[in-house]
């Protein structure tokens, strides 16, 4: 589940990743032509105010990462097919080792066929530990404890 205290540590995440709130700002006005200061990121930041979309946009576009899009995309899958924790984790140990024993083998092999049994193990425990972090934030973690260190300036 999505909480408000999660998206501010991914924002304020995002700050702390632009180096000061002056950078961050200054992002966010390159990117849309706007005059936000430092003090405004910083009343957001302590969730004095709201972020508008197009600013969470600015500050991941300049660095390349995604960590509110991801939280809004992962609140549109399906809860429904997420298995419980020690499912997953069950699932996590049996493709893992599935992934390592072909890459074993497709090395030993210098097979083409057996270096694309491989990739398709590796994938399948990808998704394995994709499910159990799906399991992991929806069963037993709480989000609203996450706790966030460091001031943000």
């Amino acid at each position: 589940m999505i909480t408000r205290d999660l998206i501010l540590a991914q924002m304020r995440a995002l700050l702390r990743g632009h180096g000061c709130l002056d950078a961050a700002a200054a992002a966010i006005n390159a990117r849309w032509g706007e005059s936000v200061c430092k003090g405004t990121l910083s009343r957001r930041a302590h969730g004095e105010q709201p972020w508008p979309l197009h600013h969470v946009i600015a500050l991941e576009d300049a660095l390349g990462r995604y960590p509110v899009t991801r939280l809004m995309w992962r609140r549109t899958q399906d809860e429904l097919a997420c298995p419980d924790v020690v499912s997953a984790a069950r699932s996590v140990a049996k493709e893992a080792g599935e992934a390592v024993a072909a890459m074993t083998g497709a090395v030993l092999s210098a097979s083409a066929e057996e270096r694309a049994r491989a990739a398709v193990e590796i994938d399948e425990a990808i998704e394995a530990m994709r499910q159990a972090r799906v399991a992991l934030e929806h069963g037993n973690a709480d989000e609203a404890t996450i706790p966030f260190r460091g001031v943000v300036r």
